[in-house]
């Protein structure tokens, strides 16, 4: 499993709309070899037809497809937005903490968003993510979590 790695990290990042966001999300999937490209397509499709279901806490959105879409290995991507993007979620928007989800297996899948959300339960954690100066500080906010 490859959760919250350097290589799955992005900081400020631009991006004008909600897929764009997605696909650079999915794109650090891609870069780090637990997803084919394709994956982050599959999830704007996903996006498109369902809408921003996946938006579950203010500013916070967490992308994610079917593994056959593409998943090589059970991996969490972390893309935090520049300026915050509009998703269409009444309660939730904008969004500025993206974390695309590539789950190859259900109980990998519920494995990392329950991970996640043990870490993003926490609104200091999340106030620390929006803030973070660089990776090694999320890596050390990540560690301090596991413990």
């Amino acid at each position: 499993m490859k959760f919250l790695e350097p290589s799955l990290i992005a900081l400020d990042v631009e991006a004008e709309t909600a897929d764009e966001a997605i696909r650079l999300a999915g794109g650090l999937l891609a870069d780090a070899g637990a997803a084919e490209a394709r994956y982050a397509e599959a999830m704007v499709d996903s996006y498109r037809e369902k809408g921003p279901y996946f938006v579950l806490a203010p500013h916070i959105a967490l992308p994610h497809a079917r593994a056959e879409d593409g998943v090589k290995e059970a991996s969490v991507s972390l893309l935090r937005l520049k300026k915050p993007v509009v998703f269409g979620h009444a309660a939730n928007d904008p969004v500025q903490l993206v974390f695309a989800l590539g789950g190859s297996t259900s109980s990998e899948h519920i494995a990392m968003l329950r991970k996640l959300t043990m870490l993003l339960s926490n609104p200091d954690n999340v106030e620390a993510f929006k803030q973070a100066a660089d990776v090694d500080t999320i890596q050390q906010l990540i560690r301090g979590n596991e413990q």
